[in-house]
C-alpha cells in the first residue's frame, strides 16, 4: 500500500514544489495539505497518515509549531512518522525534535527539497521507524560540541555560571545576590573566582566584567 503523507507548509512555493514531488511517486499517497499547526493536527486526525512532513515555523505563531506537533503525535498517534523541513541548522531544533526519542523523526534543511532522493528516502525512513537527521545539522552539533568542550566556561560551576548569566542580565552584585538568594559577599567571591577561571589577563576590574560577559554570551548564543 502507498504510504499516506499528510504535507504542512505555509510557504506556497515550498508547498507547491513537495506537493508535486510526492504526487509523482507512486509508493506515496498526499491525503491532504495544510498551513497551519490546528488544521494539522486535525488532518492526522481525519486522514491517519503515516509520516506527516511539517514545516518547523507555522501559523499561528511562526515560531516552533512543527517541533510542538512532533511533540504532541508521539503522544496522540505515536505510530506516525514527523519528518521537519526547516531552513535552519541550529542543532538545538533538531534535539528539541529527538528529546523524546529518535524513531520515526527526521529532521531536514529545505534545501534537500531540490534533491528529491534525499527528502524521499528520508520520508520512506521514518514510515519504517527510522530517524534522519540533516548532514549539516550534525556538523554544526559536532563544532558546537567542540567549542563548548574547549570553551574557558566549561570550568565554571553551575553556581558560577548561574552568577554570570546575572552579569550578563546587566544586574548588580546585590540584583544577582537576592536572585539566587545568597549575600552580596557570597557573589563577589564567585565572580573573582570566574575571573581567575577565564583568560582575562590582568585587566581592570570593569573591563574583566564586560570580557567575561561578553565571552559568556559569545558561548551561549
Amino acid at each position: 500500500m502507498p504510504l499516506r503523507v499528510v504535507l504542512a507548509e505555509d510557504n506556497f512555493l515550498v508547498r507547491e514544489g513537495v506537493q508535486r514531488l510526492l504526487e509523482a511517486q507512486p509508493d506515496v499517497d498526499l491525503v491532504a495539505t495544510c498551513g497551519d499547526l490546528d488544521a494539522l493536527l486535525a488532518a492526522v486526525e481525519r486522514e491517519r497518515p503515516d509520516v506527516v512532513i511539517t514545516d518547523i515555523r507555522m501559523p499561528p505563531t511562526g515560531t516552533d509549531e512543527g517541533i510542538r506537533a512532533a511533540e504532541r503525535l508521539r503522544t496522540t498517534h505515536p505510530e506516525v512518522g514527523v519528518l521537519v523541513l526547516s531552513q535552519h541548522d541550529d542543532p538545538e531544533y533538531a534535539l528539541a525534535l529527538l528529546e523524546g526519542g529518535s524513531a520515526r523523526r527526521a529532521y531536514l534543511l529545505k534545501e534537500r527539497v531540490s534533491h528529491p532522493d534525499q527528502l524521499l528516502a528520508a520520508v520512506r525512513e521514518v514510515a519504517q521507524g527510522g530517524s534522519v537527521i540533516d548532514p549539516k545539522v550534525v556538523e554544526a552539533l559536532i563544532g558546537q560540541r567542540a567549542r563548548a568542550a574547549h570553551s574557558p566556561l566549561a570550568d565554571l560551576t553551575p553556581r558560577e555560571r548561574d552568577v554570570l548569566a546575572g552579569m550578563a542580565q546587566g544586574k548588580t552584585n546585590a540584583a544577582i545576590a537576592e536572585a539566587l538568594v545568597l549575600t552580596p559577599r557570597a557573589v563577589e567571591k564567585h565572580i573573582n573566582v570566574i575571573f581567575s577561571k577565564l583568560p582575562l589577563d590582568q585587566q581592570p576590574a570593569v573591563d574583566r566584567r564586560v570580557t567575561a560577559v561578553l565571552l559568556f554570551l559569545a558561548q551561549t548564543a
